[in-house]
């Protein structure tokens, strides 16, 4: 049930060497041998085991061939976390950032291991059942709820976005990515964006928002259950709380969904237990108040821009600056998500 990390992917190697060198010129308690595994799970940002001597922690850097100046910066990720980390308990203590990237590469940080369980596509026998998924699926509903009433002036974070004007910077900024990734042509992807563009609502209020909230991004206490940390707070921001809510539907699948999208880094909500889409929708309004009157809009944005995010990736495997072979079916995973999105647009809902 724990996530084991495993030998370093081919061509995501770092140079240990230098790593450890670095480490050791500004750490003292670093004196004994430096072990580097790499947790094999994530589709975005590059995830390390860093074992010095007894001591256990996670490195993060972007990976190999992306832009870090966009969803990529560990500086900003790395304040984010600072700035989180004494308001919200939810998250991994972040220890340092480096920013030469002549040590691995790139710029990378440090944070806290925090061991427990994480809740991939395909969960084991002892956790898939209904009783577990409906803790789950109604506590993670509560932990966005948390999330968007962060005191982001506590926290230092004010400043970490733009809310005014966000659904619109949103939908113009994913197709314009959209546009410079493709590379084959599917008309229901434009289409939607077309959608998008005429059916905006204005923003719903502004609050600190994760932008990737899943099951695969939490780590859950090894006996009770209960949602311990939320991890990869590279696309938070400060926005409307909705989009984020339509962030994380994307990747709610249900049972009448299209089993093909099972074989996508997608969260297996579709098992007994987990609430609805609408079920999920309607525990998080309870606990904010806020209105589902746009849900559809923000539904098929949270389908269209994991769509977009995972061209991103595709078209970074299909010009070979990455060589992960779980990639190559994400063209098709783009097609079978227009088409969810386009099939709740002419259904109505979600």
């Amino acid at each position: 049930m724990f996530d084991q990390p495993k030998a370093v992917r081919k061509g995501e190697q770092l140079d240990e060497q230098k790593l450890s060198k670095y480490l050791r010129s500004i750490f003292p308690w670093v004196t004994g041998p430096l072990k580097l595994l790499q947790f094999p799970s994530g589709f975005s940002n590059l995830t390390y085991a860093l074992n010095v001597g007894e001591r256990n922690y996670v490195l993060r850097r972007p990976p190999f061939g992306a832009n870090i100046k966009s969803g990529h910066d560990m500086g900003r990720e790395f304040r984010i976390l600072s700035g989180l980390y004494p308001v919200f308990s939810k998250v991994p203590e972040p220890i340092h950032f480096c920013q030469d990237p002549e040590i691995i590469g790139a710029p990378f940080y440090i944070m806290e291991r925090v061991d427990g369980i994480i809740v991939r596509k395909s969960p084991p026998k002892q956790l898939s059942t209904a009783s577990f998924f409906a803790k789950l699926s109604n506590s993670a509903a509560s932990s966005l709820a948390e999330i968007h009433a962060v005191d982001v002036v506590k926290a230092g974070l004010n400043d970490l976005g733009k809310p005014e004007g966000y659904v619109q910077r949103q939908i113009e900024g994913w197709t314009r990515r959209y546009a410079r990734a493709k590379t084959d042509e599917i008309a229901l992807m434009d289409e939607i964006a077309n959608w998008l563009a005429q059916n905006m609502p204005t923003e719903a209020g502004a609050s600190l928002i994760h932008n990737d909230y899943k099951y695969d991004n939490f780590i859950l206490d090894p006996r009770s259950y209960a949602i311990n940390v939320i991890l990869d707070w590279e696309m938070a921001t400060i926005g409307c709380p909705l989009m984020d809510l339509g962030a994380t539907l994307g990747y709610w699948l249900q049972p009448d969904d299209d089993r093909r999208l099972h074989l996508l880094p997608l969260c297996p909500t579709y098992l007994p237990g987990n609430l609805s889409r609408r079920g999920f929708a309607e525990c998080y309004a309870a606990q904010t108040g806020r209105s589902l009157k746009h849900l559809l809009f923000y539904y098929v944005y949270g389908v269209w821009r994991i769509a977009v995010i995972i061209q991103q990736i595709y078209a970074r495997f299909k010009a070979g600056v990455t060589q992960d072979q779980r990639f190559s079916i994400l063209g098709v995973g783009v097609q079978l998500l227009a088409q969810q999105g386009a099939k709740a647009i002419d259904r109505g809902k979600v």
